[in-house]
């Protein structure tokens, strides 16, 4: 079933799975798992075919392989206008340039059109600053998202992986000045990683800006690919390579795993589905970005929303994937808050016939 979310506070209808193209072409840094143009046409096919319209991709991925890629099977397929087509800017394209990476002005702007040459199209859909630089002013970010707007060579602009505060000083620039506003920002999220819950997602809805969603599965952890094996793992992928960010996994990650294995067994469903299924419903998340490796595993990814998780294993998947959480969030919590509001008060709740005062026809 085709499912479409508007993006934030935009009228941008985007799939809610949306098709990563990280692994699209075999050169740059991570061609480790990279796939041919050949090899990348059935997994795309596959993914229009069954109805899903948001593409994700940025300049850094298979070092512009990924770009080229995409945009001679769009064109192939004739189907441009059809795709809402993601790109980022902020990796560096030419280390002997200090202007040739980050998020100034300058480079935006020499990336945004080197992006739409690759591409072989004349506008974005949606970019994105891939990366806090942690020196860019916010100002200029914002400003130069805008004049590329009103350029036509973006329609909306965006954030991926950037501090909450970041964000909502970019939003809060882009209101106070009548600029476009953003309309996205991209972020880890899964069963193991669950760290956006305290400021990101609130902040988001707070600010209308949908929340996309990498790494639902945990680079393959959440689909019973590894098994433990001692202190490590078995199991090849990317956990299990270094050279593309391999990690240890913690006894609270298997705890998870195992708990995901139990509900989707118990769903006829596989774990990957499940994962996928938990992270799309779970509140402000707007599209979550998905990779693949094959046609097949996009036909059984797109499934993921064809059924609901039930209540108690949500709730099961809730708890065993649960962090605690750090000061000073812990002090939100409904215990904490009724040391500021007490409930046996009633504060906040209006007795049975009761009107707000009115003086001089106007509603107190």
């Amino acid at each position: 079933m085709n499912q479409y979310y508007l993006l934030g506070r935009s009228g941008l209808r985007v799939s809610r799975l949306a098709l990563g193209t990280m692994n699209f072409g075999v050169d740059g840094f991570h061609k480790a798992y990279g796939k041919t143009a050949e090899e990348a046409e059935p997994i795309f096919r596959a993914y229009v075919e069954a109805g899903g319209n948001f593409i994700d991709t940025a300049d850094f991925y298979t070092a512009g392989e990924s770009e080229r890629i995409l945009g001679g099977l769009i064109k192939k397929m004739g189907n441009r206008e059809r795709m809402v087509l993601t790109g980022k800017f902020t990796n560096s394209i030419d280390p002997s340039d200090p202007n040739a990476s980050g998020n100034g002005r300058k480079h935006i702007v020499r990336a945004v059109e080197a992006s739409l040459k690759r591409l072989g199209t004349d506008y974005l859909d949606l970019y994105l600053l891939h990366t806090w630089d942690r020196i860019t002013p916010v100002e200029e970010v914002v400003r130069t998202l805008d004049d590329l707007v009103r350029a036509g060579k973006i329609r909306h602009g965006g954030l991926s992986d950037t501090p909450a505060w970041y964000a909502a000083r970019a939003q809060s620039y882009a209101e106070a000045h009548a600029m476009s506003p953003l309309v996205t920002v991209q972020l880890p999220y899964s069963l193991v990683t669950r760290d956006i819950e305290a400021e990101f997602v609130p902040m988001a809805q707070n600010l209308g800006m949908g929340v996309m969603v990498w790494s639902p599965i945990a680079s393959g952890l959440l689909t019973g690919k590894y098994k433990r094996s001692g202190d490590g793992l078995d199991g090849s992928g990317r956990l299990t390579n270094p050279e593309v960010g391999g990690a240890p996994v913690s006894e609270h990650n298997w705890q998870v795993v195992e708990a995901l294995e139990s509900v989707a067994a118990d769903l006829g469903r596989s774990m990957a589905q499940v994962a996928i299924n938990w992270v799309a419903t779970q509140p402000g998340v707007a599209s979550v970005v998905m990779g693949a490796s094959s046609a097949g595993q996009v036909e059984s990814n797109m499934a993921a929303l064809d059924f609901e998780i039930p209540a108690d294993a949500r709730r099961r998947l809730n708890e065993v994937s649960a962090v605690p959480a750090a000061l000073p969030y812990a002090m939100f919590t409904p215990e904490y808050q009724s040391w500021i509001v007490s409930p046996g008060l009633g504060i906040g709740d209006k007795p049975a016939g009761y009107h707000e005062p009115v003086y001089n026809g106007v509603k107190a």
